[in-house]
Parts: structure tokens; sequence; C-alpha cells
């Protein structure tokens, strides 16, 4: 498992990798612009090749992009939807340019529509952001928060990744915090792989390509998407063990999105302290066998 974190590009993208080196980060996520603005960023060839060099000579295996909060692939008003689909347009460049693994992005909102109708404007948003752009994977992740939100269960992200004409290029990211919140249990070795049952046949194991990790303020099925540090939470620490021990999960980029110490995000504490739950998931896996 690539156990990183969401590091901040300031100063230029080539400082995220030695953001991420700092805190002993296997894979690193980013943002390709101010996660709050719409306003784009300008990065061109020589930050791209800058980036791509950076992590070449780092120990980093993998880095994956998260799209802004404000975009809504479900959303029916003009202006909003042309805003939304230029910034994730903007974040697939940005992907392509540094060999990113996918783009995060959350499948939206129904607002006042029905269900049926908002999964189907997410599907031509990201139908049309995919035939925009090229070389670089879009990711569905799942939601919690509200019923109001789209992908809150697996059938509905298998639904959405089967109308999207180029699927080769549509994966997912699975949020523990968003699992547990949405009603899912984790926090056993039984209860993640009846999770991964679930999962594969809905939507297939081959399009599971990342984890964010987050722990949960609050409690099995509440609809309340608060982060919380690792092991402080409601999934725990034992949770934590079961949930990253899971085999299918293995190798694949784990990012922490967690408030941090001092609310500034994670620190190198927290990346250890996860690598040290994974690796006793693991081992206890191992002797289940």
């Amino acid at each position: 498992m690539l156990i990183g974190g969401h590091v901040s590009t300031a100063g230029g993208l080539d400082k995220a990798v030695e953001r991420g080196v700092e805190l002993e980060c296997d894979a690193i996520q980013i943002f390709n612009q101010s996660p709050r603005m719409w306003r784009p960023t300008r990065y061109g060839p020589d930050d791209f090749a800058a980036f791509r060099q950076a992590m070449a000579e780092s120990r980093l295996e993998s880095v994956v992009i998260h799209a802004i909060y404000l975009i809504n692939p479900a959303g029916g008003e003009k202006e909003m939807r042309q805003k939304s689909l230029t910034s994730l347009t903007h974040a697939l460049e940005v992907g392509a340019g540094i060999g990113a693994d996918g783009v995060v992005v959350h499948p939206g909102a129904l607002k006042s529509d029905a269900r049926d109708v908002a999964l189907k404007r997410a599907i031509k948003f990201f139908n049309e952001a995919l035939a925009r752009t090229e070389g670089c994977d879009l990711l569905l992740e799942n939601n919690a928060g509200s019923q109001q939100l789209l992908g809150l269960h697996f059938e509905e992200l298998g639904a959405m990744i089967e109308g999207v004409k180029n699927d080769k290029r549509v994966g997912v990211c699975l949020d523990s915090c968003h699992l547990f919140a949405s009603g899912h249990e984790i926090r056993t070795p039984e209860a993640t792989s009846a999770l991964v049952k679930q999962f594969k046949n809905h939507v297939g194991l081959e399009r599971l390509k990342c984890l964010h990790l987050n722990d949960s303020a609050f409690g099995l099925g509440d609809l309340r998407d608060r982060h919380a540090n690792i092991g402080d939470g409601e999934i725990g620490r034992k949770g934590f063990e079961a949930f990253l021990g899971e085999p299918a999960f293995q190798k694949l980029p784990a990012l922490l999105e967690t408030p941090g110490p001092d609310k500034h995000g994670q620190d190198r504490a927290q990346v250890r302290l996860t690598k040290r739950l994974a690796a006793a998931g693991v081992k206890a896996r191992q002797k289940k066998r």
C-alpha cells in the first residue's frame, strides 16, 4: 500500500514532491488549483517537467489530483455547469502533464432534481470532460453527508461508470470516512471483506484505483462527512487495522486527508501511524490464513 497524504503546491508543483518526501509519504495528492475558487492555475511544460523530474528523483510512487470542491457534475444550471466542466477539464490536463494516476471528483448533488435526472446529467458531464482530454483517468469518489448527493452507494457509482462511453479512463476512489458515514461497516476484517465483495459485484475491483484515509468524527450511518485524525474518531485504530489489512487494497495509493494536529493537514506522525496500522492489519490477516 502506498500511504501518503494531501500536500500543498504553494511555490510550484515540484514543491509538493518535497513536502511529500518530508512527510515520508509513498504517494501524494494535490489540488490543481485553489479548491474553493474557479480561477485556474497557469501551469505549462516547464512546470510539468520540473514536477516529473522531482518525482523521478524521490521516493514517491504515485500522485493523484483532487478536483475542486465547487464542481457539481449533476447540476442543471448552465453557467455553473460550464464552470464545472472547464475546471474538471483543466484538472485532467494538469494530470496528464504531471503523469498523475487520476483526478478525483465528487459525483455531484441533486439540488431539486429527481435522482435519475441528476444521474443522467452527471454521466453526460463526465462524457464531455473525457472527450475534451486524454491521458489521465477520472476517479469518482464515493460521497457522504446527505441523501441529496450522488454516489453514496456502489450501485450508483456502477451506474455512472456504465453510462460513460470512454469507460476505460474511469475508476473509483473510496474514502473511509464517507464509507462509514454512509452506513458501510469497515471496522473488522469480515466487514471489510464483505464491502469489497459488494464493490466487486456493483462496480468491479479493476475500477478501484485509490483510497482516501480519514477517520470519522461521527457514528456509523450518520451521514456526517466530518474527518477526524486517524485513530481519533469512530473508526479508531483497530478499525483502521482491519480496513488497511484488506488484501484488495494493497498496492493502492492510500491518501490521508485528515485535519492534523494543528488543523493544517496530516503530519509525519500521522503518516507513520497509518503505516504501522497497515502493517499490523496485513500481519493479522496473514495469521488467519
